[in-house]
């Protein structure tokens, strides 16, 4: 499928938020409201892999997943494009011990459907880059950045989860190394860095449920029927 199997939106029509704002915004979600991370989770790992499949021809994926949020739903991800008949692999960017406890409880899913988390980076037709989210501080480290490395050496499309990885999402800036993504499914609302920074190829923005009344909290203004019509939308400048 292409890019038009979305519908389109101005991206100048919806706020972007920086780094710190995205975390109040997942602290009173969780907080406020007790709309958990497992569910946020969810959301977002069942729209990457909507797009997986709607925007890339994908018979095999391997997704890269990291420690935190991020990895978990790369995760989720691979869960559902297993249940939707994609070939599926996971590579760990930290051993499983480091991994956090809901992405921790993502992985103990996937290894009890037969999931396999391989050792080593393999070919796929399409890799999902969720090593790292939007909370990165400096470069890249250590076997995180090998495979950022990886990635960067292969041809194959890459789809980011809210952020390819490496990059600054407030100031725009790529780390060494950093993931040059073919398209990003940023999530809830687009981070200032990525609004005209070409590493994140396509930009598409995923719904992970944040009611409106958060976004008020912050004086910002979220389109009411931003996802009314579908749970991922694609960002595209007009000017």
């Amino acid at each position: 499928m292409t890019p038009g199997a979305f519908p389109t939106i101005d991206i100048n029509t919806v706020p972007a938020v920086t780094m710190d704002q995205m975390r109040e915004v997942d602290r009173v979600m969780i907080e406020d409201l007790h709309i958990e991370l497992v569910q946020m989770m969810e959301n977002a790992g069942r729209n990457l892999a909507r797009l997986a499949l709607g925007r890339f021809d994908v018979g095999r994926a391997l997704v890269l997943a990291g420690p935190g949020g991020n990895g978990g739903g790369g995760l989720v991800a691979a869960r559902h494009l297993a249940n939707w008949g994609v070939d599926v692999e996971v590579i760990l960017g930290k051993d499983p011990e480091e991994l956090g406890p809901v992405p921790l409880h993502q992985l103990d899913a996937l290894t009890r459907m037969g999931i396999a988390v391989v050792a080593s980076p393999r070919p796929a037709d399409l890799f999902l880059d969720a090593l790292i989210g939007y909370s990165l501080r400096g470069d890249p480290r250590g076997r995180i950045a090998e495979l950022i490395e990886w990635l960067e050496a292969r041809g194959e499309p890459i789809l980011a989860l809210d952020t390819p990885s490496g990059l600054d999402v407030t100031t725009g800036l790529a780390g060494s190394p950093s993931v040059q993504a073919t398209a990003t499914l940023t999530l809830a609302a687009p981070k200032s860095g990525l609004l005209e920074q070409g590493a994140v190829g396509e930009l598409y923005l995923g719904d992970i449920s944040v009611p409106p009344a958060v976004y008020d909290a912050f004086g910002l203004t979220m389109p009411p029927e931003l996802f009314s019509e579908a749970s991922v939308v694609r960002l595209r400048s007009r000017s």
